[in-house]
């Protein structure tokens, strides 16, 4: 069963070290924030040691913090059921005020998404896309969108890119082929995909390499992947932002193309041409 992580905090935290006191402050300020955080993260911005969140944790008792993590998560999804969210917002806010706050919300999920990156995060992906003979992208109902842009932009380098499309056969027989020398690329946010899941389990059994975006991790995709890039995801309307994947995904193809520079360029040379030549109404 579920616990009500924060209230259950409210309850606990005069009971705390101040070291844990200064954890569990933090985390009722910035419960969404704290959602997507590592361990190391959190220990960073409270000026605490990994082991004191442990301990909280362990006092909340839970077995360790993605347990915590993972129910504090699934709180804040239920606290506002995405049929209410926009309802509630504009009653809150008012129409008149709804450009304003909705950008400052993007910009609010652009800062988050970059500070959820690490430096060895960005290494470990990068050093898995170069070494991958074959890429595979799957992304699905809203996530399918920022799948095919960041596809098509890889494809267009020059780098063996193929999109998954759903319930095709085609995918399937990919997936079937899988060798340790492939690389799963794969876009999930809440609720996640089931098939997105399932295809980077079965990426996972053949030894493919799994690089995952998705909300944190404590996400479903985070225990198949063999790195995460986690992105914030927050809105007023009904459905989650894709600023954050946005981001992630624009910065993919930029860092690949000025990696890949001299074979990018001579591939989007040659592509031009092919254009011009199949395309009497290009610009």
């Amino acid at each position: 069963m579920q616990k009500d992580v924060l209230k259950l905090l409210k309850e606990q935290i005069e009971n705390f070290t101040y070291a844990q006191r200064k954890v569990g402050d933090y985390i009722l300020k910035n419960p969404t924030e704290v959602a997507f955080l590592t361990v190391e993260q959190l220990a960073g911005l409270t000026k605490v040691s990994v082991a004191t969140i442990m301990r909280v944790a362990y006092a909340l008792q839970y077995t360790g913090y993605s347990q915590f993590q993972k129910d504090l998560q699934e709180l804040l999804r239920d606290k506002i059921a995405p049929s209410k969210r926009l309802e509630q917002n504009l009653e809150k806010i008012g129409c008149n005020k709804i450009l304003l706050e909705c950008t400052a919300v993007q910009i609010k999920n652009i800062d988050k998404t970059v500070e959820f990156l690490s430096d060895e995060t960005i290494e470990k992906t990068f050093a898995l896309l170069n070494a991958a003979q074959n890429i595979y992208v799957i992304g699905i109902r809203t996530s399918f969108p920022m799948a095919h842009y960041l596809s098509d932009g890889l494809i267009r380098l020059g780098v063996k890119c193929e999109l998954l499309l759903p319930e095709s056969v085609r995918m399937q027989m990919l997936i079937s082929n899988l060798t340790t020398n492939d690389l799963v690329l794969a876009i999930s946010l809440p609720r996640y995909a089931k098939q997105t899941v399932e295809v980077c389990r079965v990426a996972r059994e053949k030894g493919a390499r799994i690089v995952a975006i998705t909300d944190g991790y404590a996400s479903p995709l985070a225990a198949l992947a063999d790195t995460v890039l986690p992105c914030a995801f927050e809105s007023l309307s009904f459905q989650h932002s894709q600023i954050g994947v946005m981001l992630l995904v624009e910065y993919l193809i930029t860092e690949m193309g000025i990696q890949r520079a001299a074979e990018g360029k001579r591939n989007l040379e040659e592509l031009e041409k092919v254009m011009l030549k199949l395309d009497s109404n290009l610009l």
